[in-house]
């Protein structure tokens, strides 16, 4: 009778010792990890002339372990539900790490209705992400995609319990964050690896940054076709009589990102009412009806190699987003007509401009194989 108790008390406790104290389910042990040697490696970034210094955030610091990670998450497809979609395949290394398309596909085909933003010195970045500013931080940033339905289409509880499964994983997170057991891995460590891995996709080696940032003194550096538009950019006729002037800075400065962050209504969509839009953008997530229709100005630096153009890549290319901007667009009562309005382009203009904005490209970051996919 004795045994028989000694039994049912080992039985219960073995029970009681794979459940969640929480909700009753059961819970794997995980795999301890502490085998596997921590001693991440600092990691610290070369900051182009011109760009300024990026702010990390003090509880996600740059690693080797930890930038390998987030490169191998984002190349990835086992983020997604049916193991098709990975982050890169809306964000190519030499699309300025944006895709080609208006609205990229997601798992089984389904599209959302905004294109994807470059990532590119997206570590510079301080008002929000997303076009309409929804995330405050990239660690916030990396874990929507994975639950949007249009595009990874998956749930973390499940990402997480693949991670956790997978033997290089498991071996890789202890290495990055120093967890002691595999079921210490989790959505924020993901988010935290690839946010470290997007902070790393620095390009500022363009003509332009030559010229104005590292003092090449080549004079053929740009074309006088490039110089003109330079100055219509940066509104450096302002002043003379019939002279073009852009007003493009107001909008996308000409510092580290070629973009001051702002979210304006840029007059593409008409409306009756600014209750109208039919993407409200900033206004979804403030409630504000004054930011309906508003959007985040993306960096222009590798815009020539972004098209479509706008959140909805209703612009195939740079002379029809020239000549929208030129035309004043759709009046709305929250426009800035100072960026907005008719301007007195003529048709030398607007090829001066769109030169320039050529003159911002930079390739050389093709061939940096820390940016590259690990598993080709």
């Amino acid at each position: 009778m004795k045994k028989l108790v000694i039994l049912a008390i080992i039985a219960t406790l073995g029970v009681m010792s794979c459940k969640d104290d929480d909700n009753g389910t059961p819970t794997p042990s995980g795999e301890d990890l502490t085998g596997i040697p921590y001693d991440p490696t600092p990691h610290e970034l070369t900051i182009p002339p011109g760009l300024p210094s990026m702010e990390i955030p003090a509880d996600n610091p740059l690693t080797v372990q930890g930038i390998e990670l987030g490169r191998r998450l984002f190349y990835d497809p086992i983020l997604s539900k049916d193991s098709t979609i990975s982050c890169s395949s809306c964000h190519l290394l030499t699309r300025s790490f944006n895709d080609n398309t208006a609205f990229p596909p997601g798992v089984g085909g389904l599209v959302g209705n905004r294109s994807s933003m470059s990532l590119l010195n997206v570590g510079f970045q301080t008002k929000g992400f997303f076009w309409d500013g929804r995330s405050q931080t990239l660690e916030d940033q990396a874990l929507h995609p994975i639950e949007n339905p249009v595009e990874m289409a998956e749930i973390w509880d499940n990402v997480e319990l693949k991670l956790r499964r997978h033997a290089d994983y498991k071996q890789r997170f202890r290495e990055a964050f120093g967890i002691e057991n595999s079921n210490e891995i989790t959505k924020e460590l993901a988010a935290k690896a690839l946010a470290q891995f997007e902070r790393t996709l620095i390009s500022a080696n363009s003509r332009y940054d030559k010229k104005k940032f590292q003092q090449d003194p080549d004079p053929f550096l740009l074309t006088d076709l490039e110089v003109d538009g330079q100055k219509i950019f940066y509104d450096d006729l302002l002043g003379e009589p019939g002279a073009a002037t852009g007003h493009c800075a107001h909008c996308h400065d000409g510092g580290a990102l070629y973009s001051s962050e702002v979210y304006r209504n840029n007059a593409i969509t008409q409306v009756a009412s600014l209750s109208d839009f039919p993407d409200k953008g900033l206004g979804a997530i403030t409630g504000n009806l004054t930011d309906n229709g508003m959007f985040k100005s993306p960096t222009l630096r590798n815009i020539a190699l972004t098209a479509p153009y706008m959140h909805n890549g209703m612009f195939q290319t740079l002379e029809e987003v020239v000549d929208h901007y030129v035309s004043g667009g759709h009046y709305a009562d929250n426009v800035v007509l100072l960026s907005i309005s008719p301007q007195n382009f003529t048709e030398y203009d607007k090829q001066a401009l769109v030169a320039f904005l050529h003159t911002l490209t930079d390739t050389s970051y093709y061939d940096n194989p820390a940016f590259a996919n690990p598993f080709e």
